[in-house]
């Protein structure tokens, strides 16, 4: 079969089984298994697919996605992390919107323990939107924050898609996964500037909240006690990885232990917390390594067909540049962020872009951490971003969707700003990770 027939019948097949309501892994499944018996030959091809399984599963560098998924069950189901969210909110006073500054250190925060954006947005949305719209704040200022803050946790190590992302498109998970911090901090300070802004701006977006009358103590002791103890996630995962005494793998596991330990310190741990903790780890990690196994037999066939090689000399003969290239591979990510989820984003592109990427010459660890930017960024795009439907079910029924869309749009011209940072200064991104060597 000629590679362009294999290429239109492979994306066009996956496109309208996705289009028809099919769910990603299953879509990958059907298009795998046509796509084995039609390029490997019938049988054959059947026996290369479960030999492709296999291999792929038994990679040792997705063992960190379990590991950190659970890091992050185990905080929330423990109720670490809404203590957290309690002492921040004492400590912060005598700023303009002081509970969305809240929300986005605290979110901030969240995202470094869970390493989930729909757990960070679901976890704010509880704790904090109710009680901002119960004060007058408008939509923007109550319900921006709380998505934009969610969705930094792609970012943020530890970032269970940073590690599928790393394993497919065989980048070092290590630098990957501290990449998007200095990214993720001016992210977090562009939110500040924006909230802020409006709430100076706009003073009626917010109302005006009398300073806490609390003594110094009071109000930074429960950071001290609540907070300052859960460094100890950021030291056993970040620390390790930065000092070069740990794997990904060791990290993650250093990671749950910490977590643990913290439980115990609070008193939290309990066997039926951690029953909910495990019940929820292998859910969602038998999912991902479902669609892992996917990605790669994916990327075997349309490799196989010659698809990959073909379109990657197609683009190593024209006359464009790595920047070119790179500005195209973000606007594409951009446009598909905007209709499909960020998995199927990278079970599309990866097989193609990243060796494209590479034979432009452009830095792996660059490209990554755009990809992550990317993700992030689609998770808030109109029409089909995954935060805005998790907004919009924890919202009052007054709140309409097209509030939901217009609440993210500022938050969202940071990120694509931060997006055009790492692009244009790729130093921001490749600082941390050359620490590691």
């Amino acid at each position: 079969m000629e590679w362009a027939t294999t290429l239109v019948l492979m994306f066009g097949g996956l496109i309208a089984l996705l289009a028809i309501g099919l769910p990603v892994a299953f879509a990958f499944l059907v298009v795998n298994i046509s796509g084995a018996w039609l390029v490997f030959g019938g049988e054959m091809g059947m026996i290369q697919l479960v030999r492709n399984a296999v291999t792929s599963l038994s990679s040792f560098t997705l063992v960190p996605i379990p590991l950190f998924v659970l890091m992050g069950a185990i905080m929330f189901h423990s109720g670490v992390a809404q203590r957290a969210i309690g002492a921040i909110d004492v400590a912060i006073h005598k700023v303009p919107a002081r509970l969305s500054v809240v929300t986005v250190a605290a979110g901030t925060v969240f995202a470094a323990l869970s390493g989930s954006s729909m757990a960070n947005a679901a976890l704010l949305g509880k704790t904090m939107l109710p009680e901002m719209l119960k004060r007058g704040y408008h939509p923007t200022l109550a319900m921006g924050p709380i998505m934009a803050s969610g969705a930094i946790a792609i970012l943020i190590p530890p970032s269970a898609l940073a590690v599928l992302l790393g394993s497919l498109a065989k980048i070092s998970i290590a630098k990957l996964l501290v990449a998007g911090i200095v990214p993720a901090i001016i992210m977090a300070f562009g939110f500040l500037f924006v909230i802020v802004y409006q709430a100076v701006r706009y003073p009626d977006r917010c109302p005006a909240e009398a300073p806490l009358d609390l003594p110094f103590r009071e109000r930074f002791l429960p950071l001290m006690r609540d907070v300052l103890p859960l460094s100890l996630v950021l030291v056993a995962v970040v620390g390790t990885l930065l000092a070069g005494i740990a794997t990904p793998t060791e990290s993650a596991a250093f990671g749950c232990l910490a977590a643990a330990l913290i439980c115990v310190f609070y008193r939290s741990f309990s066997l039926e917390m951690m029953r909910k903790a495990i019940f929820e780890t292998v859910a969602l990690s038998t999912t991902i390594l479902f669609i892992v196994v996917a990605s790669q037999t994916f990327s075997q066939i349309l490799s196989f067909s010659g698809a990959t090689q073909q379109i990657v000399n197609y683009v190593s003969n024209s006359s464009a540049g790595p920047m070119i290239i790179l500005l195209g591979i973000i606007g594409l990510l951009l446009v598909l962020g905007c209709f499909v989820d960020q998995i199927s984003m990278m079970m599309l592109t990866i097989p193609l872009v990243f060796p494209i990427a590479q034979s432009a010459g452009i830095d792996l660890i660059v490209l990554g951490t755009t990809y992550l930017l990317a993700m992030e960024i689609a998770l808030l795009t109109p029409p089909f971003g995954l935060l805005l439907f998790v907004m919009k079910s924890a919202a009052p029924a007054h709140i309409s969707t097209a509030d939901v869309y217009r609440a993210v749009l500022p938050f969202l011209v940071v990120k694509l700003a931060v997006l055009a940072l790492v692009v244009a200064l790729p130093g921001l991104v490749l600082w941390l990770p050359n620490l590691i060597g």
